[in-house]
Parts: structure tokens; sequence; C-alpha cells
């Protein structure tokens, strides 16, 4: 994980927990205790529902992503931490997009939105909304490709992430 070079790179780091209030509030003070931003959160229920799975994706130096993965696992309420990005993984993130749209433009960003797969999930008089699912690049290229319409309105989960393949996060034992 340490290349030595202090150069910013994306982590992509996923941590089962105890489903308890506070939980999440001391994770992020991790981050915030080293003045390290988060892009991107998400917090859901496993199969049990005693344990959640937080996945944080952050861009920096693999050094300090290396210290915060070690003072996370001296947290109490965290149960298994792991840096995903040093193997090969897949995520996804979902975005709802708002776009003015009228007679004349709804055909072509209909069209747009079979390209990327989008699901069309509101039509009004003056706007449509579209419901994507993807990686960050199909997700950056729709919200682009969309602009020329008029956006109105972005709404993106964080991204959630697993690996390939038969590796798997579980809780220890499980």
């Amino acid at each position: 994980m340490a290349n030595g070079n202090g150069q910013q790179h994306e982590h992509v780091i996923s941590i089962l927990v105890e489903n308890q209030a506070g939980v999440l509030s001391r994770i992020s003070g991790m981050f915030s205790a080293r003045a390290y931003n988060i892009d991107s959160l998400a917090v859901g229920e496993t199969i049990d529902p005693t344990v959640s799975r937080i996945t944080i994706t952050a861009h920096g130096d693999d050094a300090i992503i290396e210290q915060i993965i070690k003072q996370l696992r001296k947290l109490i309420d965290v149960i298994r931490v792991v840096n995903l990005s040093e193997k090969s993984y897949v995520d996804r993130e979902l975005v709802l997009i708002k776009v003015k749209a009228d007679k004349k433009t709804r055909g072509e960003i209909l069209q747009i939105a079979e390209i990327f797969r989008a699901r069309t999930i509101d039509i009004a008089q003056g706007s449509m909304s579209l419901e994507v699912v993807g990686d960050q690049k199909k997700i950056d290229a729709i919200i682009q490709m969309m602009q020329p319409f008029g956006v109105l309105e972005v709404a993106r989960t964080g991204r959630i992430a697993m690996f390939r393949g038969e590796e798997t996060l579980r809780l220890p034992g499980a």
C-alpha cells in the first residue's frame, strides 16, 4: 500500500462495524482529526442487522491512509477494516438527475438515457428525472451529457464497493 513517495491516490476503504449510535461519528472523526477529506461515504446494514458496512472513498497519501486504517482497527465498534484499493474490486453509485425537458428536448434526453441505461422515474411539464447506476465515470459522463439541457438537480449516493471474485468482507469466523 505505501509507495513511499507521498503521491495522492484514491483509496476505497470498507469497514464492518457494530450497528450502534455514534459509530459513524467516531469513524469520520478519525479522518477529520488528520485534516483528511472524505470524497464519498455510504452506510448500510449487512445481512446481519447488528452489523453495518461503511464504504469510504478518499484521495490522499498512502502513509496517512495506512495510519487511519490502523486507528480505525483500534475503535471498539469496528469489526473489520480493509482497503479495497489494494486488490481488484467493483463499485457502483446511484444518481438521480432532474433536467429541464419540454416536448422538443424530451426525445433527445430519452435517447441519451437509453445509451446510459438510465431509467426515467418522473416526467413533469418542464422536467424529467432519471435514475442511473454505474461507476463514477459513467455517472460523471451522463451528468455532463445532460448539462446542455439544463440540469436542475443532482442527488448522488456514496459509492459502494466489494472485492471481485471469491474474496469477501465478512465477519471473522463467518
